[in-house]
């Protein structure tokens, strides 16, 4: 069967992000390294490529230049269950030089975007009650790191 894994673009970095990021989430681990060889294009012995997984899921690193950096048109995003998730991932991937945006998301040191979503964010916008998803859309939309109880806060009207 296909299996999909998503292959992030680093310059030089990829061994030491990810390292990072599977010290960060649970049941995550490194699950192969390459090296360039002499055919290049990179310097014979640095690290290529490094497999991991993040909560299981799998993923490659490449390091493969300046060329391409990250944009926020790739996110990933992970869903807490609670306000003490959301706080430790946002420090956590913020940690080293991060940079925090708006409604949930944020730029790791290495450039790449995050959005520190908690579940009840999803459940609150896709709420059947129009006017209380509306109510908690707009709470999101003044938020950098979401707020868990001005959320709910605002779903109470």
């Amino acid at each position: 069967m296909q299996q999909i894994t998503p292959c992030l673009w680093y310059d030089d970095q990829a061994e030491e992000a990810v390292r990072y990021y599977t010290s960060v989430f649970p049941d995550s681990r490194i699950t192969d390294v390459t090296h360039y060889t002499e055919a290049g294009p990179g310097t014979p012995g640095e690290v290529l490529t490094v497999a991991f997984e993040l909560d299981g899921r799998p993923f490659v690193a490449l390091n493969g230049g300046p060329v391409f950096p990250f944009t926020e048109a790739v996110s990933l995003q992970v869903r807490c269950d609670d306000q003490a998730e959301v706080d430790r991932l946002w420090a956590a991937l913020l940690e080293g030089g991060g940079q925090e945006s708006r409604c949930g998301w944020l730029k790791d040191r290495w450039g790449l975007s995050w959005q520190v979503t908690p579940r009840v964010l999803i459940d609150l916008v896709s709420d059947p009650d129009r006017d209380k998803a509306a109510r908690v859309t707009r709470a999101m939309l003044t938020m950098g790191k979401i707020d868990v109880r001005r959320l709910l806060d605002a779903a109470e009207g």
